[in-house]
C-alpha cells in the first residue's frame, strides 16, 4: 500500500467510526425501561387517569428522542438536513393538529 493509500484509509476510517454494540445495547435497554414504565403506569389501577396520561407523554418522548439518536443515526455529524426537515414536518403537523382543534372547539 502506498502512502496516499494509506492516508486516504485513514481518513476514510476517521469519518466513518464504527461505535460498538455498547451504545445499541444502552439505547435497546432504555427503551425497553421505558415501555415497560409506560406499561406499568397503564396497568396500576388505581392511578389518577390525568397522571397516567402525562406519564405516557413522557414516556413516549423520550422514546422518540431514543429511537431518533441511536436508531436512526441523527446524533451524527452530516445529518442536519433530515433533523431540518423533520422539524418543518413537526411544526405543519402540529399547526394542522392545532387549527383543526380550534375549529372543532368554536
Amino acid at each position: 500500500m502506498t502512502v496516499d493509500e494509506q492516508n486516504k484509509h485513514q481518513l476514510v476510517n476517521q469519518r466513518h467510526r464504527h461505535e460498538g454494540p455498547q451504545k445499541h445495547i444502552v439505547a435497546f435497554i432504555f427503551s425497553i425501561v421505558l415501555t415497560l414504565i409506560a406499561f406499568a403506569a397503564v396497568g396500576a389501577g388505581g392511578v389518577n387517569p390525568a397522571f397516567t396520561i402525562i406519564i405516557l407523554l413522557v414516556m413516549a418522548v423520550l422514546q422518540v428522542f431514543v429511537q431518533m439518536g441511536y436508531w436512526m443515526h441523527l446524533k451524527d455529524k452530516g445529518h442536519m438536513i433530515p433533523i431540518i426537515f423533520m422539524l418543518g414536518g413537526f411544526f405543519v403537523a402540529g399547526t394542522a393538529i392545532i387549527t383543526a382543534l380550534s375549529w372543532m372547539w368554536w
